[in-house]
């Protein structure tokens, strides 16, 4: 499955470009189709386009019916990542890989995903959440520690984001413009100073909830945060596995886990945190519960720093329950 309704699409094509040349092609037989706004559709070997037919998400091959053992979803953003896709899923009956639909729209919401994390005991930063219809309370947000970051609160790959240095009115409205062109609602978050780190968490085969090596974000120099040019422009340093200390180790996949059973998640998500420099101990950023899978995204390089390969991880996420 790739495509999508937003900006990410972008990535989404990568994505499942990467997953198809990686499956075993001994145990699966693969079909990419292509989720538009306008259409839904699958192109064969031969570059003949067909829709698909949503009452059963069937297609047609060589004239037979076909349809689908599981869907693996590559669609980051709406609809994959929101849950609406995965709610089509569950009520047609067919397996997917991923979050259910109930978390996948939890998580997609930033300012309900740390309001939950924070119910179960995850720190979390100080958040000021604002509506595009309603007025915006200044003094809300300056009450806030600055730095803050300005962002839309469901969006992924960091689009639209801002960071602003000083409570300046001016330079607060520019950064909500910029995010509210993209969304209806804006997430204004203290800045936690530390390293930032991001962790795969997945459910394997058995049941059991594991990590994979996680990775330090390190911003090139002239970068302050960690947003869409950055991610996708090159404009990062990584570090997978990271440089940490065993203990700082322990606890960034200790609170991951802890995230992903609080939450329910399922499948392959990945956490950002940033470990607090003097607190010690690590801060939720978001979690996304359909990362990227291109050959430059985090965890394709996690999965090879466990020793894995992507065939056998694959593998592992659509032979689970």
């Amino acid at each position: 499955m790739t495509g999508g309704f937003t900006g990410e699409s972008v990535i989404s094509y990568q994505s499942a470009e990467n997953v198809r040349n990686n499956l075993d092609p001994a145990l699966f037989d693969v079909y990419t189709i292509d989720i538009k706004e306008e259409a839904w559709t699958y192109t064969n070997k031969e570059g003949q386009q067909q829709n698909v037919d949503k009452a059963d998400f069937s297609i047609l091959e060589n004239g037979k019916k076909l349809t689908f053992d599981k869907a693996f979803l590559c669609i980051h953003g709406s609809p994959g990542e929101d849950g609406r896709l995965p709610a089509y899923f569950e009520l047609i009956g067919l397996p997917y890989t991923g979050c259910p639909s109930a978390v996948a729209s939890l998580t997609m919401n930033k300012y309900h995903t740390i309001l939950v994390a924070a119910a179960a005991g995850i720190p979390t930063s100080k958040s000021y959440l604002a509506f595009k219809e309603e007025p915006v309370d200044m003094e809300r947000i300056f009450d806030l520690n600055f730095p803050v970051f300005v962002k839309p609160n469901d969006q992924g790959s960091s689009i639209a984001m801002s960071k602003v240095n000083e409570p300046k009115s001016d330079d607060i409205q520019q950064a909500l413009d910029k995010a509210f062109k993209v969304s209806s609602q804006v997430l204004i978050e203290t800045f936690i100073p530390g390293r930032e780190f991001t962790i795969g968490i997945m459910e394997d085969a058995t049941g059991t909830v594991i990590s994979l090596p996680m990775t330090e974000i390190i911003l090139k120099k002239g970068r302050e945060m960690f947003d869409f040019e950055a991610k996708y422009n090159g404009e990062t340093g990584e570090i997978t596995p990271a440089e940490a200390t065993a203990e700082m180790t322990d606890f960034v996949a200790a609170a991951g886990k802890k995230v992903y059973k609080a939450l329910g998640c399922k499948g392959i998500v990945r956490i950002d945190f940033i470990f607090h420099e003097t607190e010690n101990r690590p801060y939720l950023l978001e979690v996304n519960t359909i990362p990227g899978q291109t050959k430059e995204s985090l965890i394709p390089k996690q999965v090879a720093a466990k020793g894995w390969t992507l065939r056998d991880f694959y593998t592992e996420l659509l032979l689970a329950k």
